[in-house]
């Protein structure tokens, strides 16, 4: 199924437990759906002007409450998911424009900015708890790992930090690779972080040695991956600028299969629906299109198994660089200590 959007969009996102599905787009406007399994349609609820500029990021918050939108004019906005009413509006809640967001708890937050700042949010209470520089250019995607109070984050600085929430420091960062990093993804049960480039070139890091990938996957090349999405701990789904969506196996790496596409116009984002009977993706060729899971991967579903067990050659364990790398490739930071300090809540992830 598939909707136009009639405007390019930039975040996706599912409700975690109804049959709702968000959009936000480069207008500033936000967009609800409500898909059903039954007819394979999909009906607008809600068509929000969230922002003054574009919307570049949304997030289901508050266990399906509310809506969390970031944008180019560096405000965040909740907007309540039944009446499409605002139910706060954070005015320049970054000094740049934000580009990411990632839920950490029910109630806790993070957004990424332009240059690199990442703030951590309680929803319930409006406030930050959290600032700290972690990269030199934008926030491209973040991933959190919540038994070890890890957030993962790329960048347009080509680097993968991995932060401490705890004491909200960048606690190691990577080289700094040939070209942008666009998406991240934890797999192989903890194991494996997966990036993707502009380059379409897979990244693969061991877990605790984050300075230098340990393999290079580079069957996806030269098509930039927009996005990555973690099917199971063997496979993964891409999102190309060719406007491919392909199944991607991980040690062993290769393209099981594409499975899904929009022309030619590149794909901005993938997410699942709460059941994971449907993936969403949007691209530039302003639509949102629903693809049932069953469908596609019914002809692959069987091909990578009993290969998990394959065994790479790195070291697996758990420890992490002390320190962030100072790689000579790096461009001066701007503007590095934005922002002031905020104290931490002692209750801030009491729920983990």
């Amino acid at each position: 199924m598939e909707a136009s959007l009639g405007e390019i969009p930039f975040g996706l996102d599912f409700h975690p437990s109804k049959e709702l599905v968000a959009v936000s787009l480069i207008t500033g406007d936000l967009h609800l759906y409500k898909y059903s399994t039954d007819d394979s349609s999909l009906q607008r609820l809600l068509d929000v002007h969230a922002h003054t500029e574009s919307c570049r990021t949304v997030r289901f918050i508050n266990g399906g409450q509310a809506l969390a939108t970031g944008s180019k004019d560096c405000s965040i906005l909740a907007t309540d998911v039944e009446t499409g009413s605002v139910i706060a509006r954070l005015e320049n809640a970054h000094e740049n424009a934000i580009n990411s967001l990632i839920n950490l708890t029910e109630s806790t937050v993070a957004s990424g900015d332009d240059e690199g700042c990442i703030k951590v949010w309680d929803t319930r209470q409006c406030s930050c708890l959290g600032s700290f520089t972690a990269h030199e250019d934008y926030i491209s995607d973040m991933n959190f790992a919540s038994d070890s109070m890890k957030l993962l984050t790329t960048s347009g600085d080509g680097t993968l930090s991995v932060c401490n929430l705890r004491t909200y420091k960048v606690q190691t960062r990577s080289e700094f690779s040939e070209d942008e990093l666009t998406s991240v993804v934890v797999m192989k049960n903890g194991r494996k972080v997966i990036c993707g480039s502009q380059s379409g070139t897979l990244l693969l890091y061991s877990w605790g040695f984050f300075k230098d990938c340990s393999d290079r996957f580079v069957d996806l090349s030269p098509n930039s991956v927009e996005a990555l999405l973690k099917l199971d701990e063997d496979r993964l789904i891409t999102g190309s600028e060719n406007g491919l969506i392909s199944l991607v196996g991980i040690l062993p790496n290769r393209i099981i299969q594409p499975i899904a596409e929009h022309s030619d116009y590149p794909v901005e984002g993938l997410a699942f629906s709460h059941d994971r009977r449907f993936l969403g993706s949007i691209s530039h060729d302003q639509m949102l299109k629903l693809w049932d899971l069953n469908d596609i991967l019914q002809d692959s579903e069987n091909t990578i198994k009993g290969q998990g067990a394959m065994s790479d050659s790195d070291n697996d364990e758990m420890d992490v660089d002390d320190n962030p790398s100072q790689s000579k490739k790096g461009r001066i930071v701007k503007n590095a200590n934005k922002g002031a300090a905020f104290s931490s809540s002692s209750k801030f992830f009491a729920d983990l």
